[in-house]
């Protein structure tokens, strides 16, 4: 009875978090919205897909809103930000790009990660890239783990 009562309170309060989630999701980012609206694999991780969608919709053409910076970055990535107040760790920039490109997104299951090669246009320079990297856990909402600055191989 008490493992049932148990049950309960929990589909209850699972309920009223999706509930939540959804009111958040409707006046939050598409990328979120968008990336819960997909189903996720049969293991529940975010697919390649996903992952795709949700870095367009995070960068966007030219760069994170201050939104996608609040609630779409882990709190290590945040830690990380807030050692660089005069360059833009989620960029690799002090500058905002032209026009930004996502590349193809690799997933490792085993290391439960999924990265691509965000690419960043600037002015008459040349373009820079980056690798930006997501947690595939689809039990929690999609977000931006961490950021390598260095340029991609190949």
């Amino acid at each position: 009875m008490l493992r049932t009562l148990r049950r309960s309170a929990a589909v209850a309060g699972s309920c009223a978090a999706a509930l939540g989630l959804g009111i958040v999701l409707a006046a939050g980012s598409p990328a979120v919205a968008a990336s819960h609206g997909v189903k996720t694999d049969p293991n529940g991780r975010f697919t390649a897909e996903e992952i795709h969608h949700f870095l367009e919709g995070f960068y966007g053409n030219h760069g994170p809103r201050p939104w996608e910076r609040e609630h779409l970055v882990s709190d290590y990535l945040k830690e990380r930000i807030a050692q660089t107040p005069d360059y833009d760790l989620l960029l690799c920039a002090q500058n905002e790009p032209r026009d930004i490109e996502v590349g193809e997104v690799t997933t490792a299951q085993s290391a439960r990660v999924g990265w691509a090669t965000i690419t960043t246009y600037w002015g008459q320079g040349s373009p820079s890239s980056f690798t930006a990297y997501v947690d595939l856990d689809a039990s929690r909402p999609i977000q931006l783990l961490n950021v390598d600055c260095a340029t991609p191989e190949g």
